[in-house]
């Protein structure tokens, strides 16, 4: 055997071993945590990725004994909220600042660059006053508002880099036809952003379904607690050991953000190809 064939088989042998290496580093925390929630015992010293005695015990008393429906309705409501408003919105967006030319238009990008530099966390403070102004503290609606606004900018950037590689003589074609602008945007315009705009729908439903800082600053009442302040609680209290119920739950969290991927996956490569001129 030639010395190429050898390091050849030997850089193939140390790619692989990394890779296992790696794929152990991530999957067993998540075999951990679903062991974990079928574990007997609710403390988390006794917690495994194989445990004994294996039942359904947390995710019955989870489901009946705690709030945790509740909490994660109200998850549920603000992230497809989030999701839809942030699609749309910033479609809308993107399509002006891509097609128009008008008064402004290089200020309000340049505007929207700049707010990407600062965390959302920053304002935190100013939300909770101008919140507290406007009656829209300890209230799902303020969750949507803060959330849709935090990634407008960004989104808005995102579709409208997307928009500007799309040929504007389709455009041309159909306002030629008599479009109007409107039809433009709903019959052309979106078609051809539909792998973007879904990335976008993902993205902005997986953000506020875990957050926990604004929630936690902004929710007070028991009844309006999202996921993320609930599951916190299970843990945090030192009058509780409740970690297989976190367990449990933190498995659960994961259905809607796994049945997303897996229904709009083909929409995320569907449609990168699509071109053509109109002859």
């Amino acid at each position: 055997m030639s010395i190429q064939r050898v390091r050849r088989h030997l850089a193939r042998a140390a790619v692989h071993c990394e890779l296992v290496v790696m794929a152990a580093v991530v999957v067993y925390p998540l075999v951990w945590v679903v062991g974990a929630s079928f574990g007997p015992d609710k403390g988390l010293a006794n917690a495994s990725a194989i445990p004994a005695g294996a039942t359904l015990d947390n995710y019955r008393e989870l489901l009946t004994g705690t709030d945790y429906p509740r909490w994660y309705l109200n998850s549920l409501i603000v992230a497809t909220a989030n999701a839809v408003l942030s699609v749309v919105l910033s479609a809308f967006n993107a399509y002006v600042f891509s097609r128009l030319r008008f008064r402004g238009r290089s200020a309000g990008l340049l505007v929207m660059l700049v707010l990407q530099v600062f965390p959302s966390f920053l304002t935190a403070i100013a939300v909770y006053m101008l919140f507290l102004n406007l009656g829209l503290l300890d209230s799902l609606v303020g969750l949507v508002v803060v959330s849709v606004a935090a990634q407008l900018p960004y989104n808005t950037w995102l579709l409208k880099g997307y928009m500007d590689n799309i040929s504007t003589s389709f455009d041309e074609a159909a306002l030629m036809d008599g479009a109007s602008r409107l039809q433009v945007f709903r019959i052309i315009i979106l078609p051809l952003t539909k792998p973007m705009l879904t990335f976008v729908a993902i993205t902005q439903f997986a953000v506020p379904w875990m957050d926990f800082v604004l929630p936690q600053l902004l929710i007070s009442s028991p009844e309006k607690k999202t996921i993320a302040i609930g599951l916190f609680a299970m843990v945090n209290d030192a009058t509780r050991n409740d970690f297989t119920l976190f367990a449990a739950g933190a498995v659960l969290v994961t259905v809607p953000i796994t049945i997303l991927y897996i229904v709009l996956q083909r929409y995320l490569i569907s449609g990168l190809t699509v071109g053509g001129e109109k002859g």
